[in-house]
């Protein structure tokens, strides 16, 4: 009797550990699957947000007129820290062709040269010329704004000591007298 009882209770011992694994082999299966949505779901959209176009070429319009540079200097460090977003010389790396950031290169470029651009110096479509705001180009320099913050991790070479922000403002008064 003692035995019957011991093989009955091996076969619902066998039956449960049966169970046991089958609902082990569900949860992994569920884990995988929430696992790929994780991963896979990021990467389609991302994927995706890549056929969003910018609505800007990544090259560049002709350079038509530049200010009278007080020096050459001047110029070199306007270059350094500005021309990537008010010329028409900007440098496009690899980066700025993957969105979102693609996005916001473009976004910022075209403010930029809308903004101010040393490319079309004294041409209508600059807003620059007669009515250059130097002030407001001087204020932004001394105070850090530009060239930006966010511009400055990918663009190290556009950091400018303080020698050099003061080279510039001295330039740029020069420059737009």
């Amino acid at each position: 009797h003692s035995h019957a009882a011991r093989d009955a209770a091996d076969r619902w011992l066998a039956g449960a550990t049966l169970d046991q694994n089958r609902e082990n082999d569900w949860m992994a299966l569920r884990l995988l699957m929430i696992g790929a949505g994780i991963i896979g779901i990021p990467l389609v959209l991302f994927g995706l947000i890549q056929l969003v176009p910018t609505g800007v070429p990544y090259s560049n319009p002709p350079v038509v007129s530049e200010p009278n540079w007080d020096s050459p200097q001047t110029r070199a460090l306007a270059q350094r820290a500005c021309f990537d977003c008010h010329s028409n010389e900007t440098a496009w790396p690899w980066y700025t062709h993957i969105a979102p950031i693609s996005w916001l290169t473009a976004h910022d470029v075209s403010e930029g040269r809308q903004r101010l651009n040393f490319s079309t110096w004294g041409q209508p479509t600059s807003g620059q010329g007669e009515g250059t705001n130097v002030r407001e180009m001087v204020r932004a320099v001394q105070n850090g704004s530009m060239p930006p913050a966010i511009y400055l991790p990918m663009h190290p070479s556009a950091q400018l000591t303080p020698d050099e922000q003061q080279q510039l403002v001295q330039g740029f008064l020069a420059t737009f007298k």
